[in-house]
């Protein structure tokens, strides 16, 4: 029996042809392979760096706004060492008589049926109106009413600027 070596010739064509068409398939499959991986690389190291400005954006508000508050802080506490020296010098001017408590009174006292003098006076008048001198004690727990209230108004003020600055 003969070979027909036309026949394998052809054969071994035809398979070598294919076998290289697959090798240059496998090389351009290979290829998009490799342009995607390197796409998806590019994509990942955007989403890398657009992460980290954000971060570093986020990181920047933070410090402002800490320090901000802390300056905040700082003038609050000062508010209320000066209104602490400012009570503690009214109170110390009550002790020692330097100041006296007054208050107002009514020129006319309706409920008990009889009219005050309005005319000056020693001691009780000042421009013709007429005057009571507080007793100390009570002097001193006005002062200490008055100091809560300047104190809570101090922390109101500090707790409004607090929360202006976190809404910001």
């Amino acid at each position: 029996m003969a070979v027909p070596w036309r026949a394998v010739g052809a054969l071994a064509l035809v398979l070598v042809s294919a076998g290289s068409t697959w090798q240059l398939q496998d090389w351009r499959y290979g290829k998009q392979l490799a342009e995607q991986a390197r796409l998806h690389a590019e994509t990942l190291n955007q989403l890398t760096l657009a992460g980290a400005v954000a971060q570093q954006a986020e990181q920047n508000k933070r410090l402002a706004l800490e320090q901000s508050l802390a300056t905040s802080e700082q003038a609050h506490y000062r508010k209320m060492a000066d209104a602490q020296r400012d009570q503690d010098r009214l109170r110390d001017r009550l002790a020692t008589a330097d100041v006296r408590l007054s208050v107002l009174l009514d020129a006319t006292d309706v409920a008990n049926g009889r009219n005050v003098s309005v005319s000056t006076g020693a001691g009780g008048m000042d421009h013709g109106t007429l005057r009571a001198r507080l007793d100390p004690a009570h002097a001193q727990r006005i002062i200490a009413i008055t100091d809560k209230g300047d104190r809570g108004l101090i922390a109101l003020q500090a707790c409004q600027a607090y929360v202006k600055a976190l809404a910001q």
